[in-house]
């Protein structure tokens, strides 16, 4: 997918990244103690996939720089 400069199209990737954030964010904040395994399981499942996300959405971003490599953080 592009945009309208041909580029990369970021909006999709960056909205599944935010919707698997929030999934991830509900799933929090449904816990109620103790968690059990399965509880434990979606979280790990849920926090993979945002992480997924997130690099797809970074990979996206670094097609535009020099090296083709997105910089690193500054904290």
């Amino acid at each position: 997918m592009t945009d309208a400069q041909g580029g990369p199209a970021l909006q999709p990737t960056l909205s599944e990244w935010f919707k698997a954030r929030d999934e991830t964010g509900r799933h929090l904040a449904a816990a109620g103690g103790p968690v059990d395994e399965d509880w434990v399981q979606r979280l790990a499942d849920l926090l993979a996939t945002e992480r997924s996300w997130q690099d797809q959405y970074t990979d996206l971003l670094a097609l535009g720089r020099a090296g083709g490599q997105f910089p690193s953080s500054n904290r």
